[in-house]
């Protein structure tokens, strides 16, 4: 006869799981339990790392929306040895991203949480609860937590509805923008900021910082294509700056396009190639599966500066609220992340929750100075991938301060 398994409370006191991150209220025996029930979401904002099973067989996990990057050696004989895993890549020779929803063991690797195909409630009671839930997550009713966010930590704030909704649950901290001279978030962000009366820094970037930044990215994110650093590279500038000014963590509004249906994509998915699903929330549903390695890019760039992220509207009361939108509180061709802004009316001015807001990579410039650096090094836009040839070579294999540009 097979014993039973020991439960979460018999399990041995002396032998504490570590090397485990459990972001907000998440432990290892919720883990476990999740485990057990197969339950994609248990709470928190997510979760990952080595923990030991209830019979003692160690594990190494990565929630479902992958919002804890962990990382393994390609080649590894046992994935959960200790110098096998890593929170950071670089700590690796060759490391390759836990695939979001899994877990390994010594013998095998499989998908435990799957990221399910939303549904959707009725209109009036999903606005509600999308409300409720960020009001929840941006602390403006947890009272005794306030004081200890916002006494080392910051925002990083573009002047659009995401990072104004954290801005307004934190109405102490500083936000902080970064973006070339004359770029549209840094305007976008000094009018929002004027407008909710807050204390903006603004982070000037310059081709001396493309050229620094880039590899340090590219060692903590592996990559090294023009569009994940054009990403990249004003998140890591924001962090720097907020780091350099004292601030060990940085709120983000990071996940909102993915959650309530940001992306132009979804507007009329069956018209559109880059899409698969013919619905709008299918659509939305698509956009939140690419959500693991966009938080293993953006987390990596921001640790690399020096300060831990903090994505609020990622945790799971909003993600479970957002996924019971109906597809008319997402997108119309009139309008995006209609329930989002709906839910920050009252919370931040007319002007804020309303305004549209360039992709970051476009709207701080980012993207038209690495085009720019590689053109005039020589790599012209008639050459296949100029940007990312331009940056392999010149700022990845040799000396960025020997590298002359006109």
């Amino acid at each position: 006869m097979t014993p039973d398994r020991p439960t979460d409370s018999q399990r041995d006191p002396s032998t504490p799981d570590t090397d485990f991150r459990g972001v907000g209220d998440v432990t290892p025996d919720r883990v476990r339990r999740a485990i057990r029930e197969s339950d994609p979401f248990p709470g928190g904002a997510g979760f990952g790392g080595r923990i030991d099973r209830e019979d003692g067989t160690p594990v190494l996990v990565r929630d479902v929306l992958g919002r804890v990057p962990v990382f393994v050696e390609t080649d590894a004989a046992d994935p959960t040895a200790a110098g096998s895993w890593a929170f950071d890549r670089r700590s690796l020779t060759d490391p390759r991203p836990v695939p979001a929803g899994s877990i390994l063991t010594p013998e095998d690797e499989r998908t435990v949480w799957t990221l399910p195909d939303s549904r959707s409630d009725p209109a009036a009671a999903a606005q509600t609860a999308v409300e409720t839930a960020i009001r929840d997550v941006i602390r403006l009713d947890a009272g005794d937590d306030v004081d200890d966010v916002e006494s080392d930590a910051a925002v990083a704030f573009s002047g659009g509805v995401d990072s104004a909704v954290i801005a307004a649950g934190a109405p102490e901290l500083p936000c902080y923008v970064a973006g070339f001279e004359g770029c549209h978030d840094v305007a976008a962000a000094r009018a929002a900021a004027d407008a909710m009366d807050r204390d903006l820094h603004e982070v000037r970037i310059d081709h001396d910082d493309l050229r620094a930044a880039v590899p340090e990215i590219a060692a903590a994110t592996g990559r090294t294509n023009p569009m994940d650093l054009a990403i990249a590279i004003p998140l890591y500038c924001t962090a720097r700056a907020a780091a350099a000014d004292g601030h060990d963590r940085l709120l983000l509004g990071q996940g909102a396009d993915e959650l309530f249906g940001g992306y132009s994509k979804v507007v009329d998915p069956g018209d559109d190639h880059r899409v698969d699903a013919n619905t709008v929330r299918g659509a939305r549903d698509e956009t939140m599966r690419t959500l693991p390695a966009q938080i293993e890019r953006d987390v990596g760039a921001i640790r690399a500066a020096g300060i831990e992220p903090v994505t609020p509207l990622l945790d799971d009361r909003v993600v479970a609220a957002a996924r019971r939108l109906p597809g008319e509180l997402l997108a119309t061709p009139d309008e995006r992340k209609i329930a989002l802004r709906s839910a920050a009316e009252g919370l931040v001015p007319e002007s804020v929750r309303t305004a549209e807001k360039k992709a970051v990579q476009y709207g701080t410039y980012v993207s038209r100075e690495l085009d720019r650096l590689a053109r005039q090094a020589g790599y012209k836009r008639r050459m296949e991938n100029h940007v990312e040839r331009y940056v392999e070579t010149e700022l990845l294999e040799s000396d960025p301060a020997e590298e002359t540009v006109g």
